[in-house]
C-alpha cells in the first residue's frame, strides 16, 4: 500500500510538472543559470616566492594546516555547485555601481589600473563528469526534476505533433488531387486497323463504352475514334470497349465488324491502351455487304461519326452504289461462267464432259456418234486426243503414232479411250530434224502451244526438251508427263450420259 500511494504521489507530481513545463518553457530566467568558476585566483609572484622561502618555517604547524586545508574540503563538499571550493559567482548578484575593476595588491598608491574583463575571459560552465552528473541528480529535488522531464516531453510533443500536421497537409493535398483525378475527363487512346479508312473523309469508328467510373457511377455511351484510335475521354474507371458499327469510307468500303469485348481501366491523361484493346477491322467482298451493315454504319454516321447528317447521308449512298456495283460485277460474273460453262459441256449418245478451263478458247470438238475429237484452234489436223466409246470386252487400237493417254469406265458397259501424240515426246524430235515416225512439222509457236497445252503450262517447252525429255528421245517420261496431267484435268469429268 505504502508503495501504491508512492506511485500515485509521484505520477501525480509528473502530471503537475508537465502542466508547469508547458506553463514556463518561455519563461526561464537567468538567475537560474550558474557558472561554474573553476579558474585560478591570480597570485603575485613576490608571494608566490616568499612562500616557498618560508616553507621551512611553515613546516612548524603542520597539524593546524592540515586541519585547515580539512575544513576548507568539507565546506567545497557542502557546496554541489563546484568542486573546487572557490566561490560561486551569479552574474546577476554583482551591484549595479560596481565595476568589473579593482586595486591590484602590492601597488601601494599606484593609480588604479582597469582590469576590465572581457567576456570571452568569462570561464564557461564546464561540462560535468558520470559522477558529478549523478551527485547532482541526487541533490536535485523531485519537483525541479519532474520539470525537466516534463520540459522535455512538452518539446517532443511539439516536435511530433508539428511531424504529424506536416503529414497530415501531404495526405490531404495527395487526397485532393485523387480525387481532383476521379473528376477530370482523360483522354486515351486504343489500337485500330482498317485498312483504306481516313477519317477526315469518311466516318469515324463508333465505339461501345460501358463500365464504372471512379465514383461508381454506371456509364454506358458510344464514343468516336479515328484511324489511329484516339477520340475517347473517359473519367479515371473500369471499362469494357467494343466496335458498335462499321465506318464508312469516303469509296463507300464497308468493314468487318469484330465481335470481340476488351476491359481497360482508365488512370491517367494521354494513356496508351492500344496494348488492351486493339480491334482489326477487314474489308469484305463489296458484293457480300447487307443493307442493315450500310444502314448500322449509317445510323453512327449521322449520330457523330461524320461531321454532319448530310455527309453521312452522302457516305451511305456511296456505300450503297459501291455494293450494288459489286453485286452486279459478279452477277455478270456468273452468267459469263454459265455461258462458258456451256461452252465447254460436250455431249455424246454414250457420255458427257467438260473442256477443262484452261484449253477453253483454245481448242474446237468435232463429234460423230460415241467419238469425240478435241483439236487445236481452227485447225482440225492437229488433234489433241480423240475420245471412243468402247463396249466393254471389245479392244481398242489408236490410230498410227497415237498414245492411249487414259480411260475412264462409264458403268454402263462401257469404256471411254482418250488417245492422241505424245506431244512433249513428238515436238521436240521434229523440231530437232528428226524423223522418226513424226505425225508433222509444227512451226515454233505451235510447237510450244501444244506442249503447254499437253502438260498445263507446268513445263516450258525449253525444259521439255532439254532437261525432261532430252533430244534423243524419252517416249515414257514424255509420256508420263501428259497423262498425269490429263488424269487431273479432263479425264474426271467423262460421265455416263443421262
Amino acid at each position: 500500500m505504502k508503495d501504491e500511494t508512492m506511485g500515485q504521489e509521484d505520477a501525480a507530481q509528473d502530471a503537475e510538472a508537465c502542466a508547469e513545463a508547458l506553463e514556463s518553457l518561455d519563461r526561464i530566467s537567468l538567475d537560474e543559470i550558474a557558472f561554474d568558476d573553476s579558474g585560478v585566483d591570480v597570485q603575485d609572484e613576490p608571494e608566490a616566492e616568499a612562500q616557498s622561502d618560508d616553507q621551512d618555517a611553515d613546516d612548524v604547524e603542520p597539524a593546524e594546516d592540515e586541519a585547515d586545508h580539512e575544513d576548507t574540503e568539507s565546506e567545497a563538499d557542502d557546496q554541489p555547485g563546484s568542486d573546487t571550493g572557490e566561490e560561486t559567482v551569479l552574474l546577476d548578484s554583482l551591484p549595479a555601481e560596481d565595476s568589473l575593476t579593482r586595486e591590484l595588491p602590492g601597488l601601494g598608491s599606484a593609480p588604479a589600473v582597469d582590469e576590465t574583463i572581457a567576456m570571452g575571459d568569462i570561464p564557461l560552465p564546464s561540462v560535468p563528469s558520470a559522477h558529478e552528473a549523478e551527485v547532482r541528480h541526487r541533490k536535485m529535488s523531485p519537483k525541479r526534476r519532474n520539470l525537466m522531464v516534463a520540459g522535455v516531453v512538452a518539446v517532443a510533443l511539439v516536435a511530433g505533433g508539428a511531424g504529424y500536421a506536416a503529414w497530415n497537409g501531404y495526405q490531404q493535398e495527395q487526397a485532393a488531387a485523387v480525387a481532383a483525378n476521379a473528376h477530370t475527363m482523360m483522354s486515351v487512346q486504343i489500337g485500330v486497323h482498317a485498312a483504306g479508312l481516313d477519317c477526315s473523309t469518311g466516318s469515324k469508328i463508333p465505339v461501345q463504352v460501358s463500365g464504372q467510373d471512379a465514383d461508381g457511377s454506371s456509364v454506358s455511351e458510344t464514343l468516336y475514334v479515328d484511324e489511329h484510335g484516339r477520340g475517347i475521354k473517359l473519367l479515371p474507371g473500369d471499362y469494357t470497349l467494343s466496335i458498335a458499327a462499321s465506318p464508312i469510307a469516303a469509296d463507300g468500303t464497308i468493314y468487318t465488324v469484330p465481335t470481340t469485348k476488351t476491359q481497360v481501366t482508365v488512370k491517367s491523361d494521354g494513356q496508351d491502351l492500344s496494348a488492351q484493346a486493339t480491334f482489326k477491322l477487314k474489308v469484305p467482298s463489296a458484293d457480300t455487304v447487307t443493307d442493315d451493315q450500310i444502314d448500322a454504319a449509317a445510323k453512327y454516321a449521322e449520330e457523330g461519326g461524320a461531321s454532319s447528317a448530310a455527309a453521312a447521308k452522302v457516305l451511305q449512298q456511296a456505300a450503297t452504289a459501291r455494293r450494288d456495283a459489286a453485286v452486279n460485277a459478279v452477277s455478270a460474273q456468273k452468267a459469263q461462267a454459265s455461258r462458258d460453262a456451256d461452252a465447254r459441256h460436250k455431249a455424246t449418245d454414250l457420255y458427257q464432259l467438260d473442256i477443262p478451263v484452261e484449253w477453253y478458247g483454245k481448242v474446237a470438238t468435232w463429234q460423230n456418234g460415241s467419238t469425240l475429237c478435241i483439236y487445236l484452234g481452227d485447225d482440225a489436223n492437229t488433234p489433241l486426243m480423240t475420245l471412243v466409246a468402247v463396249r466393254d470386252g471389245e479392244t481398242f487400237t489408236p490410230d498410227e503414232g497415237d498414245t492411249v493417254l487414259g480411260t475412264v469406265s462409264l458403268g454402263n458397259g462401257y469404256t471411254v479411250y482418250a488417245s492422241g501424240p505424245v506431244y512433249p515426246y513428238v515436238v521436240p524430235q521434229t523440231i530437232n530434224g528428226r524423223t522418226q515416225n513424226p505425225v508433222s512439222t509444227y512451226p515454233m509457236d505451235t510447237a510450244i502451244e501444244l506442249v503447254e497445252l499437253t502438260t498445263g503450262n507446268r513445263y516450258t517447252y525449253s525444259q521439255i526438251k532439254n532437261d525432261l525429255v532430252g533430244k534423243d528421245g524419252n517416249a515414257d517420261a514424255a509420256t508420263k508427263l501428259e497423262t498425269d496431267y490429263l488424269a487431273q484435268i479432263l479425264m474426271p469429268s467423262i460421265k455416263a450420259q443421262d
